[in-house]
């Protein structure tokens, strides 16, 4: 098992491409006969269930193939939400035990197809790896040109739990200013490349959450810190999908009812050329976007004349006062490209 502390830093400063939230399929398996393609992409962690079986057998939550008889491997087609380039990836065979692949590697390949035929050039990113049952393993890849789709090869067959693709996406913003015809863009949105890139805290929930496309689900499906017992507060910085002006915005505690913060405020920053260490260690000293305001249980608050008018900026950090949790944030504005 890999707990928070050992996973690398690609896994929480980039996206995950192949989250269901961005549209993501899992379009194509040589064989799934013990648990479907699917689950490979779930957005929650897998689980075991003890006890639970199906027609096929036990029941895993993740993809696994039958015992293969015959020569060669099996392999999986991800189909990304949203092309972009990969910094990493990860291979998650948690729970299981006597049935994960030895060994794995992927390829990827860019195509407007849905599912890429016969006579698609792929390119291998990530050579053949050993990998262990009941862990996640964790690759950077050293690749800068945009893919669309991923494919999993497993040696020769077998389970894997989840498979996430971390990376920046590709976003064509003349198409995308042309279709919006002047409408206000939610500059912080993961779909149009925005993303979390740190925090001080993210014991419930990751920053990540509050910039998804989707509608809240849970209370999970946010980002929460843990109750502060210290003076101070929790922040979370994020980079803007792109450089913009922002007049709307829009802070969301659905489903947080004795939990959430009692204030939130904004700063922003116009920032380039500064890797996102050095951009969280300066976040505390940006410009104020958005003075403290008050929040409620379970609500939207929608702020406007209360924005101040700082310009382009490129990054923000949100402050929670003093800690709880944030469903969903959006910066309404102009993107400056």
């Amino acid at each position: 098992m890999t707990s928070l502390s050992d996973q690398p830093d690609f896994s929480g400063h980039f996206v995950n491409l192949a989250d269901t939230r961005l549209g993501t399929e899992v379009v194509y398996a040589t064989d799934d006969f013990f648990a479907p393609k699917e689950r490979l992409i779930s957005r929650e962690d897998p689980i075991f269930i003890d006890g639970k079986y199906d027609d096929h057998g036990k029941w895993m939550d993740g993809w696994e193939s039958r015992r293969k008889r015959v020569a060669g491997y099996d392999y999986c087609v991800v189909k990304l939400g949203k092309s972009g380039r990969i910094k990493g990836i990860e291979i998650d065979t948690r729970h299981f035990t006597g049935n994960f692949p030895p060994a794995a590697s992927i390829e990827v390949c860019r195509t407007q197809d849905h599912m890429p035929d016969e006579d698609t050039h792929w390119t291998e990113i990530l050579p053949t790896k050993n990998l262990s049952g009941d862990r996640q393993h964790f690759f950077e890849i050293m690749s800068d040109q945009i893919w669309s789709h991923v494919r999993l090869n497993i040696f020769p067959d077998g389970g894997v739990a989840r498979l996430k693709v971390y990376g920046v996406i590709e976003v064509d913003w003349p198409e995308i200013l042309t279709q919006m015809q002047g409408q206000k863009i939610d500059l912080a949105a993961m779909e149009w490349g925005g993303r979390a890139i740190g925090c001080n805290d993210a014991h419930f929930g990751l920053p990540m959450n509050i910039i998804s496309p989707t509608q809240m689900e849970n209370m999970g499906d946010g980002w929460e810190t843990r109750r502060r017992r210290t003076p101070g507060h929790d922040w979370a910085v994020f980079a803007l999908a792109a450089t913009g002006t922002i007049d709307h915005a829009v802070i969301e505690t659905t489903f947080f009812k004795g939990n959430y913060p009692d204030r939130c405020s904004l700063q922003a920053a116009l920032v380039s050329g500064l890797d996102d260490p050095a951009l969280l260690s300066q976040s505390s000293s940006w410009q104020t976007l958005l003075p403290e305001q008050k929040l409620s249980a379970d609500g939207r608050h929608e702020f406007s004349s209360q924005l101040r008018d700082l310009g382009p900026i490129s990054h923000v950090r949100l402050n929670i006062y003093p800690d709880g949790g944030i469903s969903r944030m959006r910066l309404f504005g102009h993107p400056e490209v």
